[in-house]
Formats: structure tokens, sequence, C-alpha cells
């Protein structure tokens, strides 16, 4: 029995598609529950798996309409760079990696939507993640009058004996490791892989290495430390060790290089937007290593004003997108203020990759604020008097010696 929907009857909705086990059933839940036309939709974000047989398992079901796109290109250059560039960590360290990807998905959704003529959407997040609220806000703010379908929500297949005994009585196939419970449920896309649930639900235990698949540990790493060179131009890394690359081939790169070395391995119980914690497995390589050059080449290119201002907004900024306010106009003004510090961060940066680190080892720009002559002990010639810094101590020295002679009053 799956619950009934009351209001409007819906007569086409675009469904976000895997091909999984449980994006197979809501697609099926929807054809019985609403009778409607169900468009799938399924984007190429880099996730690393053959999209094929989503296609296949949905022309079994009957769809018409089917929609696979490549989005890796779209997904780095206009959503994976501009956050970057803000050097955003949710809670200090999450690289953003799922939250990212939500936006892009909705986004494609609404204009397959548009398209063909589709009255809603539907999404396969759960009704206890921050995913709902991701995907339902940006369909929001793109399109106000959408109808939404959250199966989570609506239905009473509440576990996963009932997913299963729905699956069966609907010949949809379902792959035998499917049979018994998932150790752990896993996103991925060309940024990160992140793994949360059932055997990662107790923050006491250390994750097994089976958790793992786009890095090696650190302990099995080379020996050797390996140096990567990356160009940046205004913000944004076009080329690594010398060879221009698209966004895409870039970070491609960089993964297989941060991959090599364990780099970019996270275990974090992070606070959701709806209010729970949650403890999450991340591996994210090349951004790892994308965000250490990054902070490298702004800190011979930014002056200290701009820095530190930047450095004050990123965890609202990091927050916004955490919680699902891509599309928001607060999100997109503080991109404005980002984007305007990013027009001479231009350079390279060499970065040492070892054993699950990587460090910042030497930064050169075209644009560079840093003057060896202000800074070198040897003879000043000229460029900085010493004897002026008095007069600048004792000036910011006067409230306290104002304060401390009050007080001995």
């Amino acid at each position: 029995m799956t619950q009934s929907t009351p209001g409007k009857a819906v007569k086409k909705v675009v469904l976000a598609y895997s091909g999984g086990l449980d994006t197979s059933i809501i697609l099926k839940w929807l054809q019985t529950t609403y009778g409607c036309e169900v468009v799938t939709f399924t984007a190429d974000l880099g996730q690393g798996e053959e999209l094929e047989p989503a296609r296949k398992k949905a022309q079994m079901l009957g769809v018409k309409e089917i929609f696979m796109d490549d989005l890796r290109e779209e997904f780095v250059r206009d959503f994976v760079m501009p956050m970057f560039r803000a050097n955003a960590l949710y809670e200090g360290q999450y690289l953003l990696g799922t939250s990212i990807a939500r936006p892009l998905i909705a986004k494609r959704q609404i204009e397959i939507a548009r398209q063909v003529g589709a009255d809603a959407v539907c999404h396969g997040a759960t009704g206890k993640g921050n995913d709902q609220v991701r995907f339902e806000l940006s369909y929001y703010a793109l399109q106000p009058d959408i109808r939404v379908i959250a199966p989570w929500r609506e239905w009473d297949l509440d576990s996963r004996t009932a997913l299963i005994d729905f699956a069966e009585k609907n010949q949809i196939p379902i792959a035998k490791d499917k049979r018994g419970e998932a150790p752990f449920s896993v996103d991925s896309n060309l940024l990160h892989i992140s793994a949360e649930g059932k055997a990662l639900e107790d923050p006491w235990e250390e994750p097994g290495e089976y958790v793992y698949s786009r890095s090696v540990a650190p302990e099995q790493a080379p020996d050797k430390p390996e140096y990567v060179e990356i160009e940046f131009e205004k913000g944004d890394p076009v080329a690594v060790n010398g060879k221009r690359l698209s966004p895409a081939a870039m970070l491609t790169e960089l993964n297989a290089l941060g991959g090599k070395h364990g780099i970019g391995r996270l275990d974090l119980v992070e606070n959701r937007f709806v209010g729970m914690k949650s403890r999450g497995v991340y591996e994210t390589p090349g951004g790892t290593i994308w965000h250490v050059a990054h902070r490298g080449i702004e800190s011979i290119t930014l002056d200290r004003g701009a820095s530190h201002l930047k450095d004050e907004v990123m965890p609202r900024y990091a927050e916004l997108i955490y919680n699902g306010f891509w599309f928001a106009p607060e999100r997109e003004m503080l991109q404005a203020l980002i984007d305007k510090s990013q027009e001479k961060v231009n350079g390279t940066v060499r970065v040492k990759l070892y054993k699950g680190h990587a460090r910042v080892v030497g930064r050169k720009s075209p644009n560079s604020l840093y003057d060896l002559r202000m800074v070198t002990f040897e003879a000043d010639q000229g460029a900085y008097n010493q004897r002026d810094a008095e007069g600048f101590i004792k000036l910011n020295a006067l409230r306290l010696r104002l304060g401390a002679r009050a007080r001995k009053k």
C-alpha cells in the first residue's frame, strides 16, 4: 500500500533518476500513485559509473522521454569554480562536494520540465537529510509555481524490506547485494565521493578501508613525495604541470594525483540544516589540492584587507551552499564580492604531495604584492624606515595605556 496524495492531478513529472533501486521504485510508484507520465533525467557529474544501464532500466519501466546529460564541464566551471574562489569550507572542514551538485541537477530538471511541458518534478532525497532542502529551494527559486513530489515524505515504504517487496511485486530488477542491508550509502561526483549511514553511524568507530574508493590509505601511499604545479587565472586553475586543461579535465587530473598520495580524506560529524547531527566520510583528493593551492596564490596576490574580508564572509557563504541557497540573492551578492577579489589572483603554485598531505612549497605571480625589499633582514634600501614603527605602535597602544591608567586609579 502507498499513500494517495490529494490535490491537483499531475500529468507529467521529471524525475531525477540514477537507475538504482530507490529511484527505480520511485519511478514505478509515481506511475501507480499519480497515474502520470514520468520523464527521467540522469546527470553525468563525473560519478565514474556507467550510466547506460539507467537508460535501459527506464525504457523497461515504460519511460518514453529519457534525458541523459553530460554536465561535467558545466559542473566544474559554473558551480565548483565559483565556490572554490571563496575557499569555502562548511564548519571549517567540509569542501561541500554533495551540496554544490544539487543546484545544478535541480536547474537542469527545471529546464527539462519546461522543455517537455511537465507540471512537476521529483527527487529521491529522504525526509531526514539536507538534499531535500537543496533540491526544493533550487526548484522554487527557478520556477516558483512548480509542483514538487518527494516520495520519501509521502509513501509508507518505510523500510528496506518494504522497498524490496514493492520492487518484486512490480518486477523491478534488484541487484543481489541490495537484498540485504546496505553497509552505507554513497554519493559521488567529479569533486568528491561521500559515504554515510549504517556501518558509519557510530562516530566512535573508525571507518574501514573498504569505505574509501578514490584514494589509497596514506600509509600505503608512495614513500617519495611528488610535486605538482598549478597555474591560476583570476582565481581559477587553468593548467596542471604546464598543461592547459578544461575545468573537468583539470579536476580529473588533480583527483588522480591526490588519490595516489592518499590526500583528501575527511571523517566528519556535521550539523545538518534540518537540525540533527550526522557522520559523513568524504574523499575530495583533487579538491583538497586545489583548495590548498588557491590559498597559496592568494597569499601573495591579495591585499591584507581583502584577504581578511574574504575569510570573514567565507563561513556565511559556505553555509548558504550547504543549506541549499545557491540561487538566493545573498549568495549572488557574496559571489560578486568574491569574484571582484580574484581579478589579480594570477600565477603558479607548487604543491608537495606526500602521504595524505598537500603543502604549498612555492608560489609566484606577475601580480605579487610580496616585496623582498620590505621584508629582508638586510639593509632596507630606503623602502621601509624602521623608526616609523615607534609612532605606529604608540598610537595603537594609546587606548591600552589609557585603560591601564584608569584601572590604577
